[in-house]
């Protein structure tokens, strides 16, 4: 009987510790309605569903405990397929995928006009919009949680109007210390 409750218990505390972390996403047309009632900046993970890199985001850096908590304490989360056929509305203007061949929603596709209208060239790309819905920057590639963790900080503190030079992002990087643990 000790052995069965034993094992109850180790189960129940499994499945607790065991349950993933998740960031609050929202669609775009979410996100800019939701920084007129209460401004925030906008992170939007920009990712298609062939990209290897992209899942590996998903995984490894979006389901960390720190970065999930610092994202969503301080920004409005987006997940963008760059090759998907959702239509937009940004800036007065629709963005939409007249290209879009659902027979390739797994594989390449058409870049979506939003995709192209942000000038994303690779797969995933973060791009960091303002409390206005005004692109700050896109970052691209793969980012480790303490990689990311510089560019939440860097653009929640608004320290990126400060460096205007390659020298002064490299003075800005090498004296961040990093708290989120990969």
């Amino acid at each position: 009987m000790k052995k069965i409750s034993l094992i109850l218990v180790l189960t129940v505390l499994t499945s607790v510790t065991s349950i993933a972390q998740e960031i609050n996403w929202v669609s775009f047309d979410e996100a800019l309605a939701l920084q007129k009632k209460t401004p925030k900046k906008i992170m939007m993970d920009v990712h298609t569903n062939w990209c290897g890199p992209c899942k590996m985001l998903d995984k490894n850096t979006f389901h960390n405990k720190d970065v999930v908590d610092y994202v969503n304490k301080n920004y409005y989360a987006v997940k963008f397929n760059g090759e998907g056929n959702e239509t937009i509305n940004y800036k007065g203007q629709t963005f939409s995928n007249p290209n879009y061949n659902p027979e390739l929603a797994n594989k390449r596709n058409s870049a979506h006009q939003l995709a192209s209208y942000l000038q994303i060239s690779a797969y995933p790309t973060i791009v960091f919009f303002d409390e206005n819905g005004d692109v700050i920057a896109p970052i691209r590639g793969y980012q480790k949680p303490t990689q990311l963790e510089l560019y939440l900080k860097m653009f929640k503190n608004d320290d990126h109007k400060a460096i205007d030079t390659q020298e002064k992002f490299n003075t800005y990087y090498s004296n961040f210390k990093p708290e989120f643990k990969d």
